[in-house]
């Protein structure tokens, strides 16, 4: 945007101020009007109309004053229009989520730790790896027993056999995979190991560009959509061996888990949806179809079809991993991550996509080190109980009757037995989920005013019988926030930082069966959930949920699909579904919440359960 537009979006605003409703509806629903292509001249009978909407009064003199400021600066908002501000375009707006006055730990970096890898036999056949951990597919390819053709070529099969049952894919990168994979084949036949990717297939959500592929952000508008470069991460993925197989499937513009062709199923029960808004990447992954993949997070998109699926999404710390290359939704909340089937997994994979590229310039040059050695005792660990006046450690039965959340009180016992001190902490912001709508619908409506004030995303509404799209709705609605507000929002933010910094002065790691999306990806807390068990979810009770099992994705943003009230969901038939854990911790500080994952990984297997229809 130019200096020059920026100063008469100020000013447009600051006439408001000057006369007492910078923080009102009004300054909005103007904006809009003059926003329009071949508007009418702004009158003082549309400043009446505006008025009404805001819940506000003026005389005919001040109507007349206040058309006549507008009219003024029509000129300045045909420019504006003109300006070419793609997708591509950051906002000259950063989000800090240090608070002021606070500084991040020195930090040096330290050589990578991992954990003891098994000796392993080449299986009798390569089949046999589908299920398989990076932290083994690695060993196998550095030792030379399995080649990455191999596995590429296995896990394309898998791709194209159960596509048809979960519908995760959007497009194969078929020819591509194939050259890579020859390629590093001959490196290491030559003794050329790039490092623990080297020959690992993944997948990828299908809102990062690859060059000579559609990046259709899985809604029907953008099906054709050609990006002529890759994403900061797939260069990154590529330079550490990985072999990107597929572009996968996503809810519409990154909201629930319905696109434009299909709705993404779970692999546990396929007669239920994988959640969204990584639905592809959580369900491939799930069903052993790829090695790893990446999703995104705004507002619980890589979390909630983690725990949906059973397997290990990491929503690092936000301003960790460039966005450079993917489909923006909120650029102050937008997070890229790693879906894996193992704690450990997801630190290789963040170990290779991490640190700046010039480009995004929210992300730090902070050092990750990995250790899969520490201890549990040397951690500070506490967990939310309660969320009002609900035991989050208990739930409620088909009958009604409360009982005891067995798997989250084994999560527990699990720590405990290993060293870890679990105390109970109060939630020290337990109700400031309302500033990620404000913030998330803004930016997002910021992002797609274009399109979505010419009508051209209303095709994406209906795109399935079960599904309403609510992003047209969203995003012409939030062409009518106030500006005034949008700053106070931010203002709010920082406080809510400094309250989650304090709070993790105090505890290394906190940990809950109920995820807080709205409040976590605003403070750009970092994150993790990983599968502690199994069980049949309880009958649909009204109020969104499976038993004990609370959360979901979020408050709509990039999670679960927003929809409309509407008759209840079909009866789930009564099949064991995975439970949870969500692990949260500092920002910046990402191994911590990795350790105390991995660690219960160690002391248990529920990771390495796979869905019986899939083998």
């Amino acid at each position: 945007m130019s200096e020059k537009t920026t100063y008469d979006r100020r000013a447009f605003m600051a006439y408001f101020s000057t006369i007492g409703l910078g923080s009102t509806l009004l300054p909005g629903v103007l904006w809009s009007q003059l926003q329009q292509p071949q508007q009418p001249t702004i009158t003082p009978e549309m400043v009446a109309g505006a008025e009404e909407i805001a819940g506000l009064h003026f005389t005919e003199e001040q109507r007349t004053a206040i058309a006549q400021g507008l009219r003024s600066l029509g000129n300045e908002v045909a420019e504006l229009h003109k300006e070419p501000l793609d997708m591509s375009v950051f906002p000259a707006i950063v989000f800090e989520p240090v608070p002021p006055g606070e500084k991040l730990a020195h930090k040096t970096k330290a050589a990578m730790q991992r954990s003891h890898a098994p000796v392993m036999a080449r299986p009798g056949s390569v089949d046999e790896l589908a299920y398989a951990p990076v932290t083994q597919l690695s060993e196998l390819v550095r030792t030379r027993k399995v080649k990455p053709s191999e596995l590429t070529e296995m896990y394309l099969s898998r791709l194209k056999r159960y596509d048809s049952q979960l519908h995760f894919v959007i497009t194969l990168t078929e020819d591509r995979a194939r050259q890579q994979a020859k390629d590093l084949d001959a490196e290491i036949s030559r003794g050329h190991y790039r490092g623990p990717l080297h020959g690992i297939p993944w997948g990828a959500k299908d809102l990062l560009a690859v060059k000579g592929y559609p990046t259709t952000w899985g809604a029907a508008p953008y099906k054709n959509q050609m990006l002529d470069y890759d994403a900061t991460v797939v260069k990154r993925l590529d330079e550490a061996g990985a072999i990107l197989l597929a572009k996968l499937t996503l809810g519409a513009l990154a909201q629930g888990d319905i696109w434009f062709g299909e709705r993404t199923r779970n692999p546990w029960n396929p007669a239920t949806g994988s959640s969204g808004s990584s639905a592809g990447p959580a369900s491939a992954t799930a069903s052993g179809c790829v090695g790893f993949s990446i999703g995104s997070e705004t507002n619980g998109s890589i979390t909630s079809p983690s725990r949906t699926c059973g397997v290990a999404g990491f929503r690092p710390t936000f301003g960790r991993v460039p966005r450079t290359g993917a489909m923006a939704l909120s650029w102050t909340t937008d997070k890229l991550g790693p879906i894996c089937r193992s704690a450990e997994d997801t630190a290789l994979v963040f170990n290779a996509i991490h640190g700046p590229d010039g480009y995004d310039y929210s992300v730090k040059d902070y050092p990750f080190n990995w250790n899969a050695n520490v201890k549990l005792s040397s951690l500070r660990i506490g967990y939310f109980k309660m969320s009002g006046q609900r035991n989050l450690f208990e739930r409620r039965n088909a009958q009604g009757e409360t009982e005891p959340n067995t798997e989250a009180l084994n999560f527990i016992k699990v720590l405990e037995s290993l060293g870890g001190k679990p105390v109970e902490v109060e939630d020290p912001t337990p109700n400031a989920g309302y500033l990620d709508d404000f913030i998330l619908h803004a930016e997002a409506g910021a992002a797609f005013s274009a399109p979505a004030l010419a009508g051209d995303l209303d095709i994406m509404m209906r795109s399935h019988t079960e599904f309403y799209s609510t992003w047209p709705d969203y995003f012409r609605v939030s062409q009518f926030y106030p500006a005034v507000d949008y700053v106070n929002a931010n203002r709010a933010r920082t406080l809510l930082c400094q309250k989650w910094w304090d709070l993790f002065k105090k505890y290394d790691v906190i940990f809950t069966p109920q995820e807080n999306t709205s409040v976590t990806n605003v403070t750009g807390t970092p994150s993790i959930v990983v599968p502690t068990g199994f069980e049949v979810p309880v009958p649909f009770n009204g109020r969104g949920g499976r038993g004990g099992a609370a959360g979901g994705g979020g408050r709509g943003g990039r999670g679960e699909s927003a929809a409309p009230a509407g008759p209840p969901p079909a009866p789930i038939p009564s099949l064991p579904l995975p439970t949870w854990m969500y692990i949260m911790g500092p920002i910046y500080q990402d191994e911590k919440i990795l350790t105390v994952a991995h660690a219960f990984q160690s002391a248990t297997s529920f990771h390495t359960k796979h869905p019986p229809q899939f083998p």
